[in-house]
């Protein structure tokens, strides 16, 4: 197995004796940032252990950003700084530190940011957060020992699978396999390795059980399973949907355009000189005798355009109508062309404040078309739905990329009823609502709801916990934190920890890593079965010492040796347990 780079021993080594004489010998981490991942991120760290950990946040902070008294009160050491410059570092003790990690809304700052915080500490790890994916290998290569992520990236496949019915697409390769998320009844029974999450009669979910039995596994659990070259259940979901898209209905959007370029009065006007001009012409071939509709037609014509001659021998009632007919002709040719030109301005002025005219059916409604939004935008496209998507702000980064492909953008806001009523939200088979303010986004899905009970409802909240309550409270299909979701792979960015994978379950971020047994530790002699906590980690594999052979679901009477390496799914406290059960026991106490 891999050992440790002599470069990196040593600077541990400077860094523990940096450590010790500032007087605490903890791992010191850093975490910068200004909204809601700044405080998940903290609290992830703050529950991972014992290290010290310090949050710089600027003056201003975004209003979905929690109290960060709670995390003083923890012990975490929080300052405010106008700018992450080498003197704000210094200040914040960052000399020595072990981490830095750099979640601030936009990727200048950050980049600026790490440059000056490898001026103070040079051999420290970086954690940069990205949402322009072009910067990614370039920091990547500038930087060394530095991870580059995206939350919108890792959030994106969260929200695209809630929309469609089915669990995130995760999926990571490890030792020659691919391994991926999905529900049972949609794998192979055989390909099945682990079960993450099953849920009761009731509804009550249950993440990482203990391996149910054969007769009590249900089509709808969701395993960790091998890849067996099956289509995807999310792709065949989203070829049904997209079928199901193309059943237009023409009608429905004529009768849109005609309220968008017709006013009321114009067109009321209209409707009045036909009915005249109808009702004249069929009492006059009555009166005069015509037969045959097209010859009716004719006369009828003829005379509403005023080229009919005077016929006094007439009857009284033909000339009335005669009379009638070619009034309304005069009346009716100006209000047709001022009707035409009015409907094409006011079309044409709806256009460009991007009204969708046609109507959708099967469509996906999306709100929202910043980072995460984009993501979403892209992903339901390749995917090959149709897309009508929301946002007040011209300027939004996803506006050009709905443009280039071919999404119509309607420019309003969304939590007024009129702008879903433009999106055609009755016809919609789902919502999602990813824009970054919580009350525009309650509001839009209340909205959706109301014009339409049925419908799948998936909604982004900054605050995890209100997002909870908002699930249960109004009927939300699904309601996500970004930040939540996140937040536990950028600590484990942070910590070095071996994680292949982060998958989300529910409302749980589960954590695929690997776990060296070092000699003196619990876990060395102990038992594969002594490393299983049911409902917090869970094994798949073993590696034993100097082999490169994994071996899949081991025996749990298999003993554990030093060097082993076992791959394990946990939660976040689950794999820092075992991470410490791995540990030398003076190592562990020394913590």
């Amino acid at each position: 197995m891999a050992t440790e780079p002599a470069g990196q021993g040593v600077r541990r080594s400077l860094v523990a004796r940096l450590r010790e004489r500032n007087g605490d010998a903890r791992p010191h981490y850093v975490v910068c940032g200004s909204d809601a991942l700044v405080y998940t991120l903290a609290d992830e760290l703050a529950n991972s252990g014992r290290i010290r950990l310090t949050v710089i946040t600027p003056p201003g902070l975004r209003p979905a950003v929690p109290d960060l008294e709670g995390l003083r009160e923890r012990g975490v050491r929080v300052i405010t700084a106008q700018r992450l410059d080498e003197r704000t570092f210094r200040e914040a003790g960052l000399a020595g530190a072990a981490a830095l990690a750099l979640v601030m809304p936009d990727d200048m700052v950050n980049l600026h940011a790490a440059l000056c915080a490898r001026a103070v500490e040079g051999d420290l790890r970086l954690v940069i957060r990205m949402f322009t994916s072009g910067l990614t290998y370039g920091v990547r290569r500038l930087f060394a020992d530095c991870a580059v992520l995206s939350d919108a990236a890792m959030a994106a496949p969260a929200f695209v699978a809630a929309a469609l019915g089915e669990v995130a697409p995760t999926h990571f390769r490890y030792a020659a396999r691919t391994l991926h998320v999905a529900k049972r009844g949609d794998v192979p029974e055989q390909a099945a390795l682990l079960t993450l999450a099953t849920a009761d009669d009731g509804g009550h979910v249950t993440v990482l059980p203990a391996e149910p039995e054969p007769g009590q596994r249900r089509p709808s659990d969701v395993v960790l399973a091998e890849a067996t070259g099956r289509p995807a259940a999310q792709a065949v979901t989203a070829r049904r949907l997209a079928r199901a898209g193309r059943r237009r209905r023409p009608w429905l959007s004529i009768g849109r355009a005609l309220r968008v370029g017709l006013t009321r009065k114009l067109g009321i006007a209209v409707l009045v000189a036909l009915g005249l001009t109808a009702v004249s012409g069929v009492l006059l071939t009555h009166f005069t005798g015509v037969q045959g509709f097209w010859r009716s037609v004719y006369v009828t014509l003829l005379t509403m355009v005023g080229s009919s001659d005077v016929e006094p021998q007439n009857a009284p009632g033909a000339q009335a109508a005669q009379l009638v007919l070619t009034i309304a002709g005069v009346a009716l040719i100006p209000l047709i062309t001022a009707a035409v030109v009015d409907g094409v301005v006011k079309t044409r002025l709806a256009l460009d404040r991007g009204e969708v005219l046609r109507v959708h059916s099967g469509h996906i409604v999306l709100v929202g078309l910043g980072t995460v939004g984009t993501r979403v935008l892209r992903q339901l496209v390749d995917l090959g739905l149709d897309v009508v998507a929301i946002d007040r702000n011209p300027g939004a980064r996803g506006v050009k990329v709905a443009a280039s492909l071919g999404v119509p953008v309607i420019e309003a806001d969304a939590s007024l009823e009129e702008t879903l009523h433009a999106a055609s939200i009755e016809q919609s088979q789902a919502l999602v609502v990813v824009s970054t303010n919580d009350a525009v986004n309650l509001q839009a899905a209340l909205h959706a709801r109301a014009a339409r009970e049925d419908i799948r409802v998936v909604l982004r909240l900054f605050d995890d916990d209100f997002a909870r309550r908002v699930q249960t409270a109004f009927n939300v299909n699904i309601s996500r934190s970004v930040s939540r979701l996140c937040a536990p792979a950028f600590a484990a960015a942070m910590l070095e920890r071996e994680v292949l994978a982060t998958i989300p379950v529910e409302r749980h971020a589960l954590l695929v890593g690997t776990v060296r047994v070092l000699p003196g530790s619990v876990l060395d002699g102990a038992p594969v079965a002594g490393a299983e906590l049911p409902g917090s980690a869970r094994v798949i594999g073993m590696t034993a010492a100097g082999s490169e052979w994994v071996d899949w679901l081991p025996d749990g009477r298999r003993v554990l040796a030093a060097g082993d390496e076992i791959v394990v799914v946990a939660r976040r406290a689950g794999l820092r347990d075992l991470i410490e059960q791995a540990a030398p026991l003076e190592h562990a106490a020394g913590e």
